[in-house]
């Protein structure tokens, strides 16, 4: 199923997408299991937001081997985890400003995990069982700041630099997807998560060892060979199987 955070005239809303057809809940689907109303609205009627908006962002970095091969770094024993800013989150078709132009800002295709029950020292087994869902992520680095710092908190934080959704698919199997992203219209990277170093479960365990996740939080976990720059003008496609497409252009 796929769940959708809306507006219609700056009111949110939460709602189910089936086809073009977006049916009102009358709750957050995060809380509680709401039901579904009356009111419907065409996509075309509709700004979609980014379906949540996470107390926690963590990343994880190097996550595919082929990417850490063309990182030039070693591929890690243990996923490499690292906070980002939720304020840096945006939506489907909203506009990506690249702050530092004379500095190297990269995209990266990513699958995000939103979580949707509390969880802290999860076991492997039930790991799959705290997700709500699955949606797109675009982790925008600015790679000038991420090598002057030694880490990547400011490079990753900036606002617009992770755009997010357009829904989230509960219905998948999140280490068997392809993942692909597109620069006007040219494919530079295709993938699946199938070859992730470490998948899905294990992140949960391994970050739910440190730190209490709750309904809503995300976690983005890597992304594939064939990072590159963006620049203003580009228009920008994530694409993940099951899941659809999330949108952006890059503006200065």
């Amino acid at each position: 199923m796929k769940y959708v955070r809306f507006a219609v005239k700056e009111e949110v809303m939460y709602g189910v997408l089936e086809g073009d057809t977006i049916t009102k809940l009358d709750g957050d689907f995060l809380q509680g299991t709401p039901g579904k109303l009356d009111t419907t609205f065409n996509l075309n009627e509709v700004k979609l937001l980014p379906p949540v908006v996470p107390g926690q962002l963590v990343a994880i970095g190097l996550n595919y081997a082929l990417h850490a091969e063309e990182s030039g770094m070693p591929i890690p024993e243990e996923p490499m985890m690292f906070m980002v800013s939720p304020t840096a989150i945006i939506g489907h078709e909203d506009k990506v400003t690249l702050p530092n132009l004379e500095h190297r800002i990269d995209y990266e295709a990513e699958l995000a995990v939103v979580i949707g029950k509390e969880a802290k020292d999860v076991s492997r087994d039930e790991a799959l069982s705290y997700v709500f869902g699955y949606t797109c992520n675009n982790d925008i680095s600015d790679r000038d700041l991420q090598k002057k710092d030694g880490q990547f908190t400011r490079a990753k934080s900036f606002p617009t630099f992770k755009p997010l959704g357009p829904v989230i698919e509960t219905g998948l199997d999140p280490n068997h997807v392809d993942i692909k992203l597109s620069i006007n219209g040219e494919v530079r990277q295709h993938s699946n998560t199938n070859d992730l170093i470490h998948k899905i479960e294990d992140l949960i365990v391994k970050v739910t060892e440190v730190m209490t996740l709750n309904p809503g939080d995300v976690i983005i976990t890597g992304t594939p060979s064939g990072v590159g720059p963006l620049k203003p003008g580009d228009h920008i496609e994530i694409e993940i199987e099951g899941i659809g497409k999330l949108e952006n252009q890059v503006i200065e």
